[in-house]
């Protein structure tokens, strides 16, 4: 156990192996507190951290890991998404009429 002393500005010193660390405070009582070290997670990204998210994350990472990357021939891409396109657009054609 360690003993503080509070400043007059109402401040704490924890040591410079706590510097920048993020703690959260519990008091469970008047005059009782608990701090923990622990990590923050930003409001826009408390999604990540969802039981969907981490199975879609994780199903994710498998296909990456049973998948290893190809190199990609451009030329082909390219042809392929034009066909793609050009069929689109004779179907809204055949649609329309």
């Amino acid at each position: 156990m360690i003993v503080k002393s509070v400043g007059s500005n109402g401040q704490i010193t924890l040591g410079k192996e706590f510097a920048g660390r993020l703690v959260m405070l519990d008091q469970t009582e008047p005059g009782v507190w608990t701090m923990k070290l622990g990590q923050f997670i930003p409001d826009n990204e408390k999604w990540l951290h969802t039981p969907e998210a981490k199975a879609a994350l994780s199903e994710g990472l498998e296909w990456a890991a049973n998948h290893p990357a190809q190199a990609t021939n451009l030329d082909e891409l390219e042809a392929r998404m034009l066909a793609t396109r050009r069929m689109r657009k004779t179907a809204k054609r055949t649609v329309a009429a």
